[in-house]
């Protein structure tokens, strides 16, 4: 395939060479002995549904530009499409002192069909390529190759025009973006984080807060010496008075003993009786 390949991109050089030296004077130009050149009745013509508009066909970097290629045979006889190939070429046409080849920029892949034309009728093949280069404005060329009935091979100029090579349009919801914004707000809250708590947080010093936990101190009680005559403490408990010089029977009063209730109801009805 690789080698099939290659012989495709010599014949299309081959061809490209073969248009300058027949613009030269040659010697042969008057051989009479020469054999007729024959014509190629058939149209091959490529349109780019996809990527043409007002202002030309444009190639999109990383997606596949679609090309339809319609092939009309207008011989007697059946006509095969063996492959179509192309070329990205340098805008500005070479001289006729210039190597052709300098002007490639880069090579198409080649598409073999096989496909056999019918005569006078129309049959539609798909081409596609995907590029991915700067940004300019190239020429494209693409070429056929057909044979007749005979077995003559004819190279045949598809589509020879400047196009554009453009970047893909870009959209908020591409998933490519989406990562792209979730990395840089990370990057940049952890990069904020870093300088608070390095520079800021060092500015404002936080209050320490009283510990909750661990032992309790243990209060050891103090025993108080006895007080004499009238002196006494402020406290409720101990009182302002000497009880010595009262009487006991002032001192212990009798506390009132709680009756129940049944005991009390028999008492009234003896009484009543």
């Amino acid at each position: 395939m690789v080698a099939f390949r290659y012989s495709v991109l010599a014949a299309l050089a081959l061809r490209v060479v073969s248009v300058f030296a027949a613009e030269s004077s040659s010697p042969l130009d008057d051989d009479a002995g020469s054999p007729p050149e024959v014509d190629l009745k058939a149209e091959v013509v490529a349109t780019f549904p996809e990527a043409d508009d007002i202002f030309g066909v444009k190639l999109v970097n990383g997606r596949a530009t679609k090309a339809v290629i319609d092939v009309t045979n207008n011989e007697d006889e059946p006509i095969l499409v063996a492959f179509v190939g192309g070329q990205l070429l340098n805008p500005k046409r070479p001289g006729p002192d210039d190597d052709p080849l300098a002007s490639v920029v880069r090579n198409l892949t080649t598409v073999r069909y096989e496909a056999s034309i019918p005569a006078s009728e129309k049959q539609s093949l798909p081409f596609s390529f995907i590029l991915d280069m700067q940004p300019q404005d190239l020429r494209l060329q693409l070429v056929a190759v057909v044979s007749n009935s005979d077995d003559q091979i004819f190279q045949v100029g598809v589509y020879d025009q400047t196009v554009s090579v453009v970047e893909a349009p870009t959209s908020i919801l591409d998933p490519q973006i989406i990562f792209l914004y979730i990395f840089l707000t990370a990057g940049f809250l952890a990069t904020c984080y870093f300088v608070y708590k390095t520079y800021i947080e060092a500015l404002f010093p936080q209050a320490k807060r009283p510990k909750t936990g661990g032992k309790k101190a243990r209060v050891v009680p103090v025993e108080k010496e006895p007080l004499s005559g009238g002196e006494g403490s402020g406290t409720g408990t101990d009182k302002a008075y000497d009880e010595s010089w009262i009487p006991s029977d002032h001192l212990n009063r009798p506390t009132a003993r709680r009756v129940k209730s049944g005991a009390s109801a028999k008492s009234k009805t003896k009484v009543a009786e």
